[in-house]
């Protein structure tokens, strides 16, 4: 974006903010950044469901604490925000979203990693920067929360002088160095300096959700990160006479969880036929979810202790079930462990290869290859891991350190903090 466009943008949102809020002062002035509570948080995500789930709570709990809060997503995801009675601002292009059926490929780690950290750090962070300035500037937060692969909110929150925290959606994180050179160019664009080093990600605070034994050592969490427990969960079992009809067509069986998640689900090929065909040869109770876009009589007709929908909620699924077979996405296996479900995972791309072999390591799970697993493959793998009960205690102890994760509250004290000391939130 040229200097001059920006530079009229900011003067029209700016006009059109203190119009709109009875001329209160310009971003970044002294007179902004000292307004007393309650403050304005905007919470922005780049992606789909996966990318707004962990900001959910955060959110609802600082409007409960009496702030006033709004989100900014992509188009698509517009609807799906205002569902949840919050409003959001929408920003950037809906292009290269739409499902696309494909068969599966051998994973790439190096493409893979190449298409995260380009796609996210600069075509999307260009598409959405100058929206986000335009929502920035007319609505005046008081502190920016992102999720970490939406690096344009915090471009332009450093570019308007606010303080901002990331929540991490992505169990291993970002890889910063290389996240950085892909957003260097957007920073530039905007007027600030290069940051080689990735020190934007982790400048103020994190608020991450994961456990720090699911981070790969490698990659120690930064100094100004926060646990933060999104999911409150109940890990006991439900009563006999409660548990949902699916679970009833063998009685007293074991029940199994089977998804591919919302995205990756049209980039299976065979997948979803492949572990149908192992599980269903169990004696468990079966609940498959295969996304809203997808037709379950396609996968033809299925015995009676098999039930597949297009989407059930995880908080209604995940106390009522034994194992958890999917793709390894950081949303799903973050829900499996918060309520101590043992995991055999099929990563398709993106981070679930990082993510299983992490779960691997913790002894949390097993992992197939997606594209060479065969049924029987899929079978033996589930039966190992329900009728080994380490795997479950191995999950159980991942479980523990997510409930310890501080609340929700606590993420909306640091940002309380935040807005009024506008300096990092550095761990105790």
């Amino acid at each position: 974006m040229d200097s001059t466009r920006q530079q009229k943008m900011v003067a029209e949102a700016r006009s059109l903010g203190r119009r709109q809020r009875g001329l209160e002062p310009d971003p970044g002035s002294a007179a902004w950044r000292t307004r007393s509570k309650p403050m304005r948080v905007i919470f922005t995500f780049s992606g789909g469901q996966g990318h707004l789930d962990p900001l959910v709570p955060i959110a609802r709990a600082a409007t409960a604490a009496g702030h006033t809060v709004a989100f900014a997503g992509r188009p698509w995801m517009v609807p799906k925000v205002e569902a949840l009675g919050f409003v959001c601002f929408p920003g950037g292009t809906d292009a290269g979203l739409e499902p696309v059926t494909r068969p599966l490929v051998p994973i790439d780690m190096e493409r893979e990693a190449r298409d995260l950290v380009m796609g996210f750090g600069q075509l999307v962070a260009r598409s959405r920067a100058p929206e986000l300035l335009s929502t920035f500037v007319s609505w005046q937060p008081d502190v920016v929360v992102w999720e970490e692969t939406d690096p344009a909110a915090a471009i332009i929150a450093e570019r308007l002088g606010l303080p901002h925290a990331a929540v991490p959606v992505l169990a291993f994180g970002m890889m910063a160095a290389p996240f950085a050179e892909a957003y260097n160019p957007v920073r530039e664009e905007y007027g600030l300096m290069p940051d080689p080093s990735g020190e934007m990600l982790s400048r103020y605070l994190v608020l991450s959700p994961f456990p720090k034994s699911l981070r790969d050592p490698r990659s120690p969490t930064p100094p100004t990160t926060h646990g933060i427990r999104i999911v409150d969960v109940d890990r006991t079992f439900r009563a006999v006479g409660s548990m949902p009809d699916w679970t009833a067509a063998i009685e007293g069986a074991r029940s199994i969880y089977f998804t591919l998640g919302t995205v990756f689900n049209h980039e299976s090929g065979d997948l979803f036929s492949r572990v149908l065909a192992g599980l269903r040869e169990l004696p468990i109770n079966l609940l498959v979810t295969v996304g809203r876009e997808i037709d379950p009589a396609t996968l033809g007709l299925q015995p009676a202790h098999v039930r597949i929908e297009r989407f059930v909620s995880q908080a209604e699924i995940l106390p009522n079930v034994d194992l958890v077979v999917s793709h390894g996405g950081s949303g799903s296996v973050l829900g499996a462990l918060a309520h101590g479900r043992p995991m055999v995972v099929l990563p398709i791309g993106a981070d679930q290869p990082l993510n299983a072999e992490r779960i691997s390591t913790l002894g949390v799970g097993r992992s197939l290859d997606a594209i060479e697993a065969t049924p029987d493959d899929v079978r033996e793998a589930a039966s190992s891991v329900l009728s080994n009960a380490t795997y479950r205690e191995s999950a159980g102890r991942l479980a523990d350190e997510i409930a310890a994760l501080s609340s929700p509250d606590v993420a909306v004290g640091l940002l309380e903090r935040l807005a009024r000391e506008r300096r990092p939130m550095v761990t105790a």
